[in-house]
């Protein structure tokens, strides 16, 4: 087979077609990794360095925060919630206080501005450097935003039974908002929407299966019917056992499925075997023991088992169990991708 641009092997992997190999990218991969493996590159650099296949633009690293107290690191987001970062990570700050604590906080809240052009830059120079050439995937996070900022999550499921209008009105804030502003991601170039809120905990889904499809996946319906519209795929990520939902996952229209957690004891054969034939499965390999401390045979080995379970036919993108973090071993992530591209070139030997 001809060798494919890694936008379009991407995007057949995407559409269940058979590529020329399987393809590879992370969600995240964390700064130290990067520099482990590449002293100085930037995470485009690195892209280019690792050959993978696509970018990703995660909506976090476009927030606003204002400082509230910068001795002890707390801030506000733009969602209005107020948050503390950790002395270990500056990444992602933990919840204080969220935005809103009853329904009668709905009718005078005010959301943050999905058109502010400051949330495009990134993306606008990454389109002028990789369009046509790599796949451009920008994250999006809607429920993910009602309990990260706007509604604690216990009490957020608790709503769901006592105060239904208040879930209704806290979805109709992040539609509206995850609306406009996907439409403004697609506009700058985006070729993937990914929509990356967990909706499982290791044990099974977050609330029950009727709540899920009530509450939660309506507006993963209306992400993916938009980006429909535009000739967009739209991806799925969420952590955790999602067998009891799997089918709700896919009865949204989704394209793909990330990441089959291997430590919440997702099968990735099993995805396969049931839904490989209505949505492209991503990811399985454990980014726990096995790319932290594993040895470099052992991730060859379950990059090799991956490939032969999910790659028959094409519609699989070898991928970590969640993302490349900090406690990755750099080199296992190396070998990771070797083995990606030693045994996942079509047809098939594994």
């Amino acid at each position: 087979m001809q060798a494919l641009t890694n936008l379009e092997r991407v995007m057949k992997a995407v559409h269940r077609q058979e590529p020329d190999m399987v393809p590879t990218f992370e969600l995240d991969i964390d700064e130290r990794v990067i520099e482990a493996l590449k002293p100085g590159a930037s995470y485009e650099d690195f892209v280019d360095y690792m050959d993978l296949d696509a970018l990703c633009y995660h909506e976090l690293r476009t927030d606003h925060y204002e400082v509230l107290d910068e001795a002890k690191h707390i801030v506000r987001d733009q969602w209005g919630a107020i948050k503390q970062y950790s002395g270990v990570s500056r990444a992602i700050p933990m919840v204080l206080e969220p935005a809103l604590k009853s329904k009668e906080d709905l009718a005078k809240y005010v959301p943050p501005d999905p058109d502010l052009p400051s949330r495009f830059k990134n993306l606008e120079e990454t389109v002028k450097r990789f369009k046509g050439k790599r796949a451009i995937i920008s994250v999006v996070r809607p429920f993910a935003t009602i309990i990260g900022s706007l509604r604690e999550q216990d009490e957020l499921f608790k709503d769901m039974i006592r105060d239904p209008e208040f879930v209704e009105g806290l979805n109709e804030i992040t539609d509206d908002y995850y609306r406009r502003y996907v439409k403004n991601l697609i506009d700058v170039g985006a070729d993937i929407i990914v929509e990356t809120a967990d909706w499982a905990f290791t044990n099974g889904p977050m609330v029950a299966p009727k709540h899920t499809a009530k509450y939660i996946t309506p507006g993963l319906k209306k992400i993916v019917d938009y980006c429909h519209s535009r000739d967009v795929p739209c991806l799925k990520h969420t952590d955790g056992n999602i067998w009891a939902i799997f089918d709700l996952i896919v009865e949204t229209g989704t394209d793909g499925v990330h990441p089959i957690d291997p430590v919440a004891g997702m099968d990735i054969g099993e995805a396969k075997e049931k839904y490989g034939d209505k949505v492209c499965i991503m990811g399985n390999v454990d980014c726990g023991r096995l790319l932290s401390w594993g040895s470099k045979e052992e991730v060859r080995e379950a990059v090799k088992d991956c490939i032969r379970k999910a790659g028959k036919g094409g519609g699989y993108i070898c991928m970590s169990g969640n993302s490349i973090h900090g406690a990755v071993n750099p080199e296992n992530y190396a070998e990771m991708i070797r083995a990606i591209r030693d045994y996942g070139k079509y047809p098939l030997a594994v």
